[in-house]
């Protein structure tokens, strides 16, 4: 039954009188110079037996010539082209063992029309010589699906003709049956805006509150700036595609994941500082502070024991001019207000979630108070505090001091307030409060000394890495007010060394007589002490006191160059005090730390933290009903 259906099929196109040949010339016969079909028939049967171990020299080749567009075919002929091609490649599917690639189906030679619409070619004609008859269907007009495949061209004939290989070679290194490309037969569907894969995604999610450090980063050319929120070898693994950025919605946050192995190896020696799994370690330092320095807020401020606060205190913590918030903030007040708690509420009200207050002491009227970003309290170490006295009568607590004192990874820090002995003349008096202080207050008492052999028993500034001492030194200018005020009235710009000649505190520091290894930064605003409540005038009441600079921050550290001062000014916008706030911005050097500093384990004073956030809610609902009052309460009048 094989041989009739092989041989009516050989039948179909030895009948007619046009026959193809493999070099594509139409030749005109009649039956009678036509082989007889019987010996064809066992030709073909040979060839079949010999598909597997060689292939037919009568292959189709490449067209000598370029391919016409189709809008250049006729109808006609044009249709009779996607029959043979969907005949070709239905043939390719339906034949297992057929080897042959997409792209030899594809191949089109000339076609001759022959009498009763039937189309022979010599690539139809070779291709015929090793299958079996297929139905007369398999060459009728195809679905929409089947005419687009079919007018689809694979990459091999696109290719010039220089660069085509033998097609005979290309059908023997193919080893699987490669279909035509499917093109769409309508339009596409629209793309999502994450046009990133869902691993992709999945591999660099990240939170969006710290997207702007990479923008900041890139913007300051190429400048290292805090990425507190953020792992930094995540973040330079991001895509560059904005699209996919804003897609992101964070599962793991700042986290990275951890292999099984890498807990294995980890070293959790005690003390060490080379360990890769040091909690204050050099890996977990660099990974929030890239550039290994961290940003410190510094503000002092003479209250003068008033009870009304300010009714804003951004422009002391969050002055417009700074570009940056600070990493810690630490407030010194001297004759503080009455309601310590109310001054604390207000603090964390202003500085706002981002922060939380790490530690709070005081002695007397004397407050000190330490807040950090809520991200880093995990580094910091217990919290120490101590006071001193400086009255003849301990029970008087208006004058002395009162220090902070914690670790920071591997960089202890000391931060005090004072207030010293008032007076023009008393400046021996005010170099004893000093020495007082620093034999006196007991610190460290716990935490272990990152340099022992630079510490100095007498001497508590000597035995941390970083020390700020500031509040208010009563130095003043020596000099009457008569004269402080025409050097003042001379003063061109923010130029205030012909004033600093006379100051006290200058000149006593120069002798080596107090502050000893101490800086202070360049002054450029106007002395702080003394105005009238509420205005920018000087001193206007009986006593006529000389205008001075009694406010001070000063700072000392071990290594030289570990502390770079951005900013040292006077907050003159706050007017409900004899004295102007003074604040310093500092940029301070950290190292790493060892294992053996006792962790604070993130304590905070939790309940301040939500009284101020809920203040910062009640604020915030009572401006938009003002505002929605004002807005409903406005009318418009028609002339």
């Amino acid at each position: 039954m094989a041989e009739n259906g092989e041989d009516s099929g050989l039948l179909q196109y030895c009948e007619g009188p046009d026959l193809v040949v493999s070099d594509s010339r139409p030749l005109k016969t009649s039956l009678v110079d036509v082989k007889p079909c019987k010996e064809h028939n066992e030709a073909h049967k040979l060839t079949v037996k010999n598909t597997e171990r060689e292939i037919s020299p009568y292959q189709p080749r490449p067209p000598s010539l370029p391919r016409q567009s189709k809008s250049s075919k006729s109808g006609s002929v044009e249709a009779t082209v996607r029959n043979r091609r969907l005949r070709n490649s239905q043939e390719s599917l339906s034949d297992p063992a057929e080897t042959g690639s997409s792209t030899d189906s594809l191949k089109e030679d000339q076609t001759v029309p022959a009498p009763g619409g039937l189309v022979v070619s010599s690539a139809a004609t070779t291709r015929n010589q090793d299958s079996s008859v297929r139905p007369h269907s398999a060459v009728a007009t195809g679905s929409p699906v089947f005419r687009e495949r079919g007018g689809s061209l694979s990459e091999y004939e696109r290719r010039p003709r220089s660069q085509q290989s033998d097609p005979t070679d290309h059908w023997v290194r193919s080893s699987k049956v490669r279909l035509s490309p499917v093109q769409p037969t309508g339009p596409l569907p629209a793309l999502e805006k994450s046009y990133v894969s869902a691993t992709l995604r999945a591999a660099n999610r990240i939170d969006k509150d710290c997207l702007d450090y990479v923008g900041l980063a890139r913007e300051k050319l190429g400048e290292r700036l805090h990425r507190n929120l953020s792992d930094s070898r995540l973040l330079e693994n991001m895509g560059s595609d904005s699209a996919s950025v804003n897609s992101m919605r964070s599962t793991y946050s700042v986290l990275s994941p951890i292999r099984p192995q890498d807990v294995r190896n980890r070293s959790f020696l005690e003390g060490s500082v080379l360990g890769s799994g040091a909690l204050l370690g050099a890996e977990e330092l660099d990974r929030y502070f890239p550039d290994r320095r961290v940003g410190i807020y510094v503000a002092t401020w003479n209250m003068q024991g008033e009870k009304g606060l300010p009714v804003n205190l951004d422009d002391l913590l969050l002055p417009t001019d700074s570009e940056f918030a600070q990493d810690f903030y630490i407030i010194g007040v001297q004759e503080g207000c009455p309601d310590r708690r109310e001054w604390e509420n207000r603090l964390q009200e202003t500085l706002g979630p981002y922060y939380v207050m790490l530690y709070a002491a005081s002695h007397g009227v004397l407050y000190l108070t330490v807040f950090v970003r809520r991200d880093l309290i995990w580094f910091c170490s217990e919290v120490e505090h101590a006071t001193v006295t400086t009255r003849i009568i301990s029970q008087i607590k208006t004058k002395g001091a009162v220090g902070i004192a914690f670790t920071f990874f591997g960089t202890s820090f000391l931060f005090i307030t004072s207030h010293f002995t008032s007076g023009d003349a008393k400046v021996y008096e005010r170099i004893l409060d000093y020495n007082k202080i620093v034999e006196a207050l007991a610190l460290p008492k716990g935490l272990p000394d990152t340099n022992p052999y630079r510490s100095i028993p007498s001497d508590v500034t000597t035995r941390f890495d970083q020390v700020f001492w500031f509040g208010d030194f009563n130095f003043r200018l020596s000099k009457d007010r008569v004269d402080v005020e025409t050097i003042m009235n001379r003063t061109v710009g923010d130029d205030m060394n012909p004033l600093l000649e006379h100051d006290q505190l200058s000149k006593e520091m120069k002798d080596g007589s107090i502050f000893k290894g101490f800086q202070e930064a360049t002054i450029h605003f106007l002395p702080t002490y003394k105005f009238d409540i509420g205005c920018d005038i000087y001193d206007t009441t009986s006593k006529q006191r000389t205008p001075s600079y009694t406010d001070r921050i000063l700072f000392r550290n071990r290594q030289a160059e570990d502390i770079k001062v951005v900013k040292y000014t006077s907050c003159t916008s706050i007017k409900t005090s004899d004295h102007r706030p003074v604040i310093g911005v500092f940029q301070v050097k950290l190292r790493p730390g060892r294992d053996n500093i006792p962790l604070g384990a993130g304590q905070f004073d939790r309940g301040l933290y939500l009284e101020g956030i809920r203040r910062r809610m009640t604020r915030e609902l009572k401006m938009r009903e003002a505002m929605k009052s004002q807005s409903s309460s406005t009318i418009c009048a028609i002339s």
